[in-house]
C-alpha cells in the first residue's frame, strides 16, 4: 500500500555524497518539514511534506519532533556466538595482552568451545537477543560472521543459523564465512586447515548458498601474510573478499587490496605507505572503535585515512572478546569526538559508506527506489544525534516500509 509518512522536522538523506575522503556538514542534503512516500518496501518519493500531501491519500502522521536518517548498517560483527569472556576482560585490564591470552589457548578458542558445546536453540536465541537490541538501536542491516567453530561442520552450523535468523526476522543479515579466524586445536598446521576450508568447506557453502563473502584474520597469532595471500588468491574468483587487517601488526592491508577485497577491517596499526596504498584502491577501510575501547588501544586513524582520500566505514565489531559493548552509535560518536570527524563523516560511516563496504547499492541513503529503511530521533536538529553520544535512541523505526514503533 502506498503511504506518506511525516512530517519530519528534518530528513537527512545521506544522498549524493562522495564515497571517499572528507565530508563537511554543509555537504548534507537536508529536507526541512519533509515526508517520505513508501510502497512495496521501497521509497517511492521524498520531499516537502505539504507538497507530497497533495497527491497521497494514505498518511501516517508523525506528531512529535523527529529527525530521520537511513537505517544504520553495521558492516562488521561477530554476534553469532554463545557465552562471554568477562574473565579475559578482567585479565586484560590487569595488564595481560589479548595476544598472550590467545597464545595460551584462550580468547577465540574459548568462544569456539562454548559455541560448539551449546545447542542450536541456545545459539540462535543468544544471537537473536543481540540482534534484537541492535534493531532497536537503529541497526537495520547487520553483517554477521561465522568463525567460532572448532571444525568445519560447526562452521556450516553457524552459517545455517545466521541464515535462519535472516529469513525469519526484521533485521537484514549479511552472512560472512570467517572459518579462517584462527586454526582450531586438532589441526596439524594452519596450512592444512586452510586447505580444508578451500577443498571441503567453501564448495559446500557455495552449493547451499550460505554466504557469498569470505574473511580471514591476518595476524601473527592467526594467519600470516603469506598464508593469507595464497588463500585469498584461490578464493577471490568465487566469493567477495574481506580481511581482518592491521589490528596489531602491519601487512594485512596490502594483502587485501592486492586481492581486490571489498574491505579491510581494523587498521589500528597502519603506516603512511599503507594508507597511501589503500587510498588508491576501491577497497573500503572498516574501522572498529568498539575494539579499541574493549582492548584499551588507540583508535584507527580515521581522520588521517579520510584526509588521504580513503574509503571508510565504521562498524561495531560486536564480539565476546575484544568488543563486547556492541553499541554502534555510541562507538561512532566517541570516535568522532576523539578523531575530530564531522557529523556528516560519522553518519556516512554507519550508513551510505557502510553500504559500500558490504557491496550494497539498495540502501544506505534515503532516495527514490531505495529500500525504505528509516530511523528517527526525537529532536528538531540532526546534530543532537551524535551530541548525545549514543544515549539518544531511535523513537521511530521503519524497516522495508513497515513501521515498528
Amino acid at each position: 500500500m502506498r503511504e506518506l509518512i511525516g512530517p519530519f522536522s528534518q530528513i537527512i538523506t545521506m544522498a549524493n555524497l562522495p564515497d571517499r575522503g572528507p565530508i563537511n556538514d554543509e555537504n548534507l542534503d537536508i529536507i526541512e518539514d519533509g515526508g517520505i512516500v513508501v510502497e512495496n518496501e521501497k521509497i517511492l518519493d521524498i520531499g516537502i511534506f505539504s507538497q507530497l500531501n497533495k497527491n497521497t491519500s494514505s498518511i501516517r502522521e508523525i506528531n512529535f519532533p523527529c529527525v530521520i536518517v537511513p537505517g544504520f548498517i553495521d558492516s562488521h560483527t561477530h554476534v553469532c556466538h554463545f557465552g562471554n569472556r568477562s574473565d579475559e576482560y578482567a585479565k586484560r585490564n590487569s595488564g595481560i595482552s589479548y595476544q598472550q591470552i590467545l597464545a595460551e589457548g584462550g580468547g577465540i578458542h574459548n568462544t569456539m568451545k562454548s559455541t560448539s558445546n551449546c545447542t542450536n536453540d541456545q545459539l540462535e536465541d543468544d544471537t537473536l537477543r543481540r540482534l534484537n537490541r541492535h534493531f532497536l538501536d537503529g541497526v537495520l542491516t547487520c553483517e554477521v560472521k561465522s568463525g567460532y567453530a572448532p571444525n568445519l561442520d560447526d562452521e556450516i552450523r553457524m552459517l545455517e543459523i545466521i541464515n535462519k535468523i535472516d529469513n525469519g526476522n526484521e533485521i537484514d543479515l549479511i552472512p560472512t564465512c570467517l572459518a579462517a579466524h584462527v586454526t582450531p586445536k586438532g589441526f596439524e598446521s594452519s596450512k592444512s586447515y586452510l586447505d580444508s576450508i578451500l577443498n571441503d568447506l567453501l564448495p559446500k557453502i557455495k552449493e547451499d548458498n550460505l554466504s557469498n563473502r569470505v574473511d580471514i584474520f591476518i595476524e601473527e597469532k592467526a594467519f600470516s601474510v603469506s598464508e593469507a595471500s595464497a588463500f585469498l588468491d584461490k578464493v577471490k574468483n568465487n566469493f567477495l573478499i574481506t580481511a581482518h587487517a592491521n589490528q596489531f601488526t602491519s601487512g594485512g592491508v596490502k594483502v587485501g587490496v592486492d586481492n581486490n577485497a571489498v574491505s579491510v577491517d581494523h587498521l589500528e596499526v597502519i603506516n603512511d605507505q599503507e594508507i597511501n596504498y589503500l587510498s588508491k584502491s576501491e577497497t573500503t577501510g572498516v574501522i572498529l572503535p568498539g575494539c579499541s575501547l574493549g582492548l584499551g588501544i588507540p583508535f584507527a586513524p580515521a581522520r588521517k585515512l579520510l584526509d588521504n582520500s580513503c574509503k571508510l566505514s565504521i562498524a561495531s565489531d560486536w564480539n565476546p572478546g575484544s568488543a563486547p559493548m556492541g553499541d554502534l552509535l555510541m562507538q561512532a560518536a566517541l570516535l568522532g569526538s576523539l578523531e575530530k570527524l564531522s557529523n556528516a563523516e560519522v553518519l556516512a560511516g554507519i550508513t551510505c559508506r557502510s553500504a559500500n563496504a558490504l557491496s550494497l547499492d539498495d540502501r544506505g541513503s534515503l532516495e527514490k527506489g531505495k529500500i525504505a529503511d528509516i530511523i528517527g530521533f526525537e529532536t528538531n536538529d540532526f546534530r543532537d544525534i551524535l551530541y548525545n553520544q549514543g544515549k539518544l535512541k531511535p523513537s521511530f523505526i521503519c524497516k522495508r516500509g513497515k513501521i515498528y514503533n
